[in-house]
């Protein structure tokens, strides 16, 4: 078994990663943890210099890209538009051109937090809004894997990271969301069962309870005082940072026997276990004892506790805010 203390400082040096939805959140923080580790990361998404794409939200791409190369690696910052099939076709042209090689993919775009409406059954719900979320959230993996899996195989294999909320099939609250975040998984599993034998691994990534920079403002707190958002929300405790899943992807593109692992999900804490890597701050995060303290194992019980919590205000608010 692979195993080690903690990251190894740019042992991915030469390696090109894409970080697609990289503008916050958890693809800014995947990013910045493959910087860290030496590779060069192209950073995608929508939000440019001038030009922000997603209403109250400041973040742009080529803050990530700059803070991928300020931790030691190559950020570069592309605008696309994933459920634009010609502009992701056009960025791993890009990729190929300058590089030749691309070995890590990570699918992390969201874009559908204005679109979930959290207290609706699924009768009531907008079709318009659900069915954008379903093409912003999902179609756009499935498009960025389509035309970036050739260049994996190319390259000699590589890595393909699903990002997505929760690592069980518990309820998450909004049939859409709940049918997002569900098929990433699927999505990574069929994806490995094709590539088995084209040396690509592809896997499914939860984090835990996301400190966004979204759920720092929504808690009126900041890095530095983050702990005051329990008094808001007592679970907000067990939260994580961003950094946190982008170690996670960093550990997993290091590890030469990642390929025992494809097909499957897994958590930033259960990789944190496995692997030694730590937080921002060196703590460890384990949401998953936190879950089992304060809920007792998934199971049907389990889920109509998180059903009674979820009724009590948006999900949001115990789980993660994708870019």
């Amino acid at each position: 078994m692979f195993a080690r203390k903690g990251l190894e400082m740019h042992a991915l040096k030469g390696q090109v990663a894409l970080v697609a939805g990289a503008t916050r959140g958890a693809g800014r923080g995947i990013a910045s943890a493959l910087g860290e580790s030496g590779a060069t990361v192209y950073c995608t998404g929508r939000s440019v210099h001038g030009k922000p794409a997603t209403s109250g939200r400041h973040e742009i791409i080529e803050e990530t890209a700059q803070i991928v190369t300020a931790r030691g690696g190559v950020g570069v910052a592309v605008q696309v538009d994933h459920t634009v099939e010609d502009q992701v076709k056009a960025l791993v042209a890009r990729i190929r051109a300058e590089h030749g090689r691309l070995d890590v993919l990570v699918n992390d775009v969201w874009g559908g937090d204005e679109l979930t409406e959290w207290s609706k059954p699924f009768w009531e719900l907008s079709m318009d809004k659900g069915l954008r979320m379903l093409r912003q959230a999902v179609d756009s993996h499935i498009v960025t894997s389509r035309h970036a899996t050739p260049l994996l195989i190319e390259s000699g294999g590589g890595l393909i990271i699903e990002i997505t909320d929760g690592d069980t099939f518990w309820y998450r609250g909004n049939l859409f969301y709940d049918l997002v975040k569900t098929s990433l998984i699927r999505l990574a599993f069929t994806m490995a069962r094709e590539l088995r034998e084209r040396s690509v691994t592809v896997l499914a990534l939860t984090p835990g309870f996301l400190r966004s920079e979204r759920m720092l403002e929504h808690f009126g707190v900041t890095e530095a005082n983050w702990r005051e958002g329990a008094k808001k929300d007592p679970h907000f405790i067990a939260s994580e940072t961003p950094l946190f899943v982008g170690r996670a992807v960093a550990a997993l593109a290091e590890d030469p026997w990642v390929a025992k692992k494809s097909g499957r999900v897994f958590s930033s804490w259960e990789l944190s276990r496995e692997y030694g890597f730590t937080d921002a701050d060196g703590s460890r995060p384990d949401f998953g004892k936190y879950f089992e303290e304060t809920f007792g194992q998934p199971s049907k019980k389990c889920d109509d506790a998180f059903y009674e919590y979820w009724r009590g205000g948006p999900v949001e608010l115990l789980y993660s805010d994708w870019p």
